[in-house]
């Protein structure tokens, strides 16, 4: 049986290794067992948003933290890979929420700073990870700075700038990797990983961007894809829907559910 500290150890591995950490983001337990039935999977990442809908919640913490803790523990419980959750910006308690994620089988998270003011993003930070430190456990914290997310009509310039004064902060309070969402342009993207470090910045796959192999080449360390992996499979079974309700056929080579 794999220790969680193996898991957590493996998890920062994959991280720092040169190899750019792919991981396609997963909701529930059958998703889960999909997607780490494929021999190229090294870990797997649930996505808040996909879970939230899952249970017909909006997003943004509007889940009670209780049903998102379960679902990301069935999750842990499912494989023997490392498990990254996401915890948005904590549900109110960043430090026990990480600590209530330990107790499942979490080994790493995702925590937002919805540009929150400078020094209480920090803190949040500092107080998961104090949390883990005291479930002895070296958690793989992906701080999330939604610079870009919520930029407006800053300038691009400025954005950077705080996306990295940010992301230098959380990794001086002990996280492991920063986490700058938004549709990034191979520019952005060098200004990031200068600034914050290679194999320190995390960024998201959406329709049109940068390739992995690109985002490898230029220092990332992981690409995930929220609640984009469940929008295609939903996609797909819609279009199912609409193909069966024209007289069509299920399709050939269907896989099992585990």
């Amino acid at each position: 049986m794999t220790t969680i500290q193996t898991k957590a150890d493996e998890l920062l591995r994959l991280h720092t290794s040169p190899e750019i950490l792919s991981v396609v983001n997963v909701w529930d337990v059958v998703s889960a067992r999909a997607v780490a039935d494929i021999p190229e999977t090294t870990a797997l990442a649930t996505a808040s948003h996909s879970i939230a809908a899952l249970y017909g919640y909006e997003d943004g913490e509007q889940i009670p933290v209780e049903l998102m803790l379960d679902m990301v523990g069935r999750i842990a419980g499912a494989t023997d890979l490392p498990v990254s959750a996401d915890l948005e910006a904590g549900y109110g308690s960043p430090g026990e929420t990480v600590r209530r994620a330990i107790g499942v089988g979490v080994v790493g998270a995702n925590l937002e700073d919805r540009m929150k003011p400078f020094g209480e993003a920090v803190a949040a930070v500092a107080d998961a990870l104090a949390a883990a430190e005291a479930e002895n456990v070296n958690f793989v914290l992906n701080a999330r700075t939604d610079a870009f997310v919520k930029a407006g009509d800053r300038p691009v310039d400025e954005v950077i700038a705080d996306a990295i004064a940010r992301g230098r902060a959380f990794l001086d309070a002990g996280a492991a990797c920063v986490f700058v969402p938004g549709k990034l342009d191979l520019g952005t993207v060098e200004q990031l990983v200068a600034g914050i470090g290679e194999r320190r910045v995390s960024v998201i796959g959406v329709p049109g961007s940068l390739a992995p192999a690109t985002l490898e080449k230029l220092g990332v360390a992981r690409i995930s894809y929220g609640p984009w992996s469940q929008r295609v499979a939903l996609t797909a079974l819609a279009d199912l829907a609409i193909d069966l309700y024209a007289n069509g056929a299920l399709p050939g080579g269907t896989r099992p559910l585990n």
